[in-house]
């Protein structure tokens, strides 16, 4: 929806009161919450959002008598320490007591269009902090169970019936909406609490004052902290009667049913004599009709279809009507993964025994969108399945990588917006191992990735790079033996081997353990560097670049499968490159035989040393003391001490 219209057809979208099947999640919320200390190797933001989504409260439900009626209004707040400085009432428009509240008052033509209005209007634009605050008198008032004063009725635009009990004591001076409303409609402001070392007065705020301080203005609580108060203050009303401590949910149930033809029907049959009942096991599964015509307003055809809706009742043998809603869609994507582990069994969901053998899932990849629908749906499914005896875990994934989007002109790539590129223009041009390179290595996989036509034209010159580097140095090592064992290599040698197994370590590990894609093909640029300014000097420096591609090729045909196995046949080899082993680096070989130490005085860099490794720490400082140009600025100076953080650097203060 979008300003109030279909984004489809731009027809008016309206809510309207259903009769519809839901999943009772709620009953899981406090497990769903708790269970996120779990999920060690999820994103925190991930983590985060579902806390929010789950929103749990814990407060009071206190009873605002209606004046004048025999009825009352329950009120869910989390700040009972607040109580007294309750001015006035809000209400959803959607409360099921508004009509009965308005049905005397004076503009309740003018109400009941603001109720319509509501019921077209996003819940979330209704919500929103700089949404401006709406509201209508009813005409009708409730008593503050805590001062006796008579207070008015609002409806407001922000109050959410699915939240709380879809009413809200407004306590002015100490929530900001509320002050704003209170502000807009000339509605009283009571200060009850006053922070410490304050002198506030009413006439005086320019705010709401949202933070702690001491009670006043709250007869026999005054002078109490307000967190103090509010244990006090909820005992004081539940032994009254008039309130009883509540724990709430933001989560509501799930609601299942979609007026739609395409999804699993909703395998429920309704017959007269026997009630409401779940079609029989044997029945199973449901089969969605395929001889239908699509009525032309795009309603479901199902409802009207004698065929799929009357059939037998299996209790008694009457006839019987199939409920004619589908399924949501996210019902089968929250056990998918559990199917998985059996796919071509007949004659159940799953085995448990091969579930229990496979799950949870190791690694789950999917986009920051699914965080608080499908993630929150899929650890509620297995948590059922866990109850119900058919998994043995309470977490479907052990680890999860949200990745980032492609973002084109400040915004997500979508074809309604017009910023996509082609993909068959870029592969006509580039190629389809430029494409994949490029959107590997311009982010880090979690982050968005903006689309630079720059960084795709970088890509290709550096597999342009790729390619002449092997074709240049093909017909040395073509027939060379990359596995005869090679001695004596010279420093130079030595210097691209390290690098060599240097780079097969850190893509290894940045593709298992950290999916760091972009700082692997960065290592391995690096890596196509060295090769270039190396200089092969006879058969045992041909051998070192020969294993040098060999594992080049290897590394990066992951990311660049077709020029990768290319030019692997171009070496010579028969079988596919897909068919070897990932080369495994030596430790030995990466070890360093020498470091560069730098040289400082007063703190200040001067020259540079290198030595090995195993140099002891006197003869490094020697070393740095007989330095030509460390002696212009230490001759004929007293020298304090010496600074040395081995195989780093070493200070000299004179």
């Amino acid at each position: 929806m979008e300003a109030g219209l279909c984004w489809r057809c731009d027809s008016p979208v309206v809510q309207k009161s259903l009769e519809q099947w839901f999943f009772k999640i709620t009953d899981y919320a406090e497990e769903l919450l708790n269970d996120c200390a779990k999920l060690t190797g999820w994103p925190e933001r991930v983590i985060t959002m579902q806390k929010n989504w789950i929103g749990k409260s814990v407060g009071v439900e206190i009873d605002f008598p209606l004046i004048g009626g025999d009825t009352h209004i329950t009120v869910f707040t989390t700040r009972v320490d607040t109580l007294y400085g309750a001015t006035f009432v809000l209400l959803s428009p959607e409360h099921p007591l508004v009509e009965q509240l308005i049905k005397d008052a004076v503009n309740k033509t003018e109400i009941e269009a603001f109720i319509e209005r509501m019921r077209h209007e996003d819940k979330i634009t209704r919500t929103a902090v700089d949404r401006e605050k709406e509201g209508y008198f009813t005409g009708a008032y409730a008593k503050n169970p805590f001062t006796g004063n008579k207070i008015p009725i609002y409806l407001a635009n922000f109050v959410l019936l699915e939240y709380g009990t879809g009413a809200i004591m407004s306590v002015t001076a100490h929530d900001q909406r509320d002050f704003e409303f209170a502000q807009k409609y000339n509605l009283p402001i009571r200060l009850v609490i006053m922070p410490k070392g304050d002198k506030l007065t009413e006439s005086a705020m320019s705010k709401a004052q949202e933070g702690p301080g001491a009670l006043v203005n709250s007869g026999q609580f005054n002078g109490l902290d307000n967190e103090s108060a509010k244990k006090k203050m909820a005992d004081y009303l539940e032994n009254q009667g008039i309130a009883k401590r509540k724990i709430n949910y933001r989560l509501r149930d799930w609601g299942i049913s979609r007026q739609r033809y395409w999804g699993a029907p909703i395998p429920i049959i309704y017959c007269d004599k026997c009630g409401t009942l779940p079609e029989a096991e044997g029945n199973l599964p449901v089969i969605l009709p395929t001889d239908i015509d699509f009525p032309d307003d795009g309603a479901s055809p199902l409802p009207d279809l004698a065929q799929f809706v009357n059939t037998t009742c299996h209790k008694c043998g009457g006839q019987a009507r199939r409920e004619t809603d589908t399924l949501d869609t996210f019902v089968e994507s929250s056990w998918y993964f559990a199917r998985y582990t059996c796919a071509q069994n007949e004659n159940a969901i799953f085995d448990p025994q091969a579930a229990a053998y496979w799950l949870p899932v190791n690694q789950y990849v999917g986009g920051i969108e699914h965080a608080v629908l499908h993630l929150l749906y899929s650890r509620f499914f297995t948590k059922v399945l866990r109850d119900l005896g058919l998994l043995k875990i309470s977490e479907p994934f052990s680890n999860l990588l949200t990745q980032g989007m492609v973002i084109k002109d400040g915004a997500k790539m979508s074809k309604s917006k017009g910023n996509v590129v082609d993909p068959e223009d870029l592969i006509n041009k580039y190629g389809a191992d430029t494409a994949r390179l490029f959107s590997l290595f311009a982010s880090p996989p979690e982050r968005d990735l903006e689309w630079n036509q720059e960084g795709v034209e970088g890509s290709y010159r550096f597999l342009n790079r790729v390619w002449r580097l092997v074709v240049n140095y093909l017909e040395q090592i073509k027939s060379i033996d990359e596995n005869k064992p090679i001695d004596n290599l010279c420093a130079e040698d030595k210097k691209l081997n390290r690098k060599l197994h240097e780079t097969i370590k850190k893509v290894t590990e940045d593709i298992q353990q950290r999916f760091h894609f972009n700082t692997a093909i960065s290592a391995i640029m690096e890596l196509v560097n060295a090769l270039y300014t190396y200089k092969p000097k006879g058969e045992a420096s041909y051998i070192l670049v020969k294993k040098s591609i060999k594992s080049l090729l290897i590394m990066l045909s992951p990311f660049t499968p077709h020029i990768a196995e290319e030019l692997w046949e171009s070496l010579g080899y028969n079988a596919s490159l897909a068919t070897y082993a990932w080369p495994e680096y030596d430790a030995a070989a990466i070890k360093k035989e020498e470091t560069l130490i730098v040289i400082q005085v007063n703190g200040k860099l001067r020259s540079k040393l290198s030595v090995a490794v195993n140099t002891s720490s006197d003869e490094i400082e020697k070393l740095a003391l007989s330095d030509e140009r460390i002696k212009q600025y230490v001759t004929g100076k007293q020298i304090r001490k010496i600074i040395h953080i081995p195989q780093k650097l070493i200070n000299i203060v004179v």
